[in-house]
């Protein structure tokens, strides 16, 4: 069986999108559940995740092309689990509907690489407009 660890990462974009740095789930159970991802204090969030930098690059090319392959726009989180004992790195689901309070894990991700709430915002509403605009132009 494989014994993960837990990573995600923040993709932003259209069609150049960015992937934010790579960060870590620590649940307080062996199971990500309910309660430890919505009742306070019981997960820990490592952002960024403490892993080499090689690991971490691949990841996040792994996250921009998944999100390609799903012909993604605006955002999505894409989760990874890496076996603790091989180094293999899993994609585990693209997430396009990713949670998106302030203390949500995307918004989270986009701070500590340097795009604050408000000007991730921003950067969203772009990307919507940047969108509509092509399709009216392609139809």
């Amino acid at each position: 069986g494989v014994s993960p660890r837990e990573l995600e990462v923040a993709v932003l974009g259209n069609d150049d999108p960015q992937a934010s740095i790579v960060g870590e789930i620590i649940p307080a159970n062996d199971w990500y559940d309910y309660a430890d991802k919505y009742l306070e204090g019981r997960t820990q969030y490592l952002i960024p995740a403490p892993i080499d930098a090689a690991v971490s690059d691949q990841i996040r090319e792994m996250a921009v092309a998944a999100f390609k392959a799903i012909d993604g726009a605006g955002l999505a989180r894409v989760d990874f689990l890496l076996d603790k004992a091989s180094g293999a790195i899993y994609l585990n689901e693209v997430n396009t509907f990713p949670g998106f309070t302030s203390g949500s894990m995307y918004p989270k991700l986009w701070e500590a690489t340097g795009l604050p709430y408000p000007k991730l915002l921003d950067r969203l509403i772009a990307l919507a407009q940047e969108r509509h605009a092509d399709r009216r132009t392609k139809n």
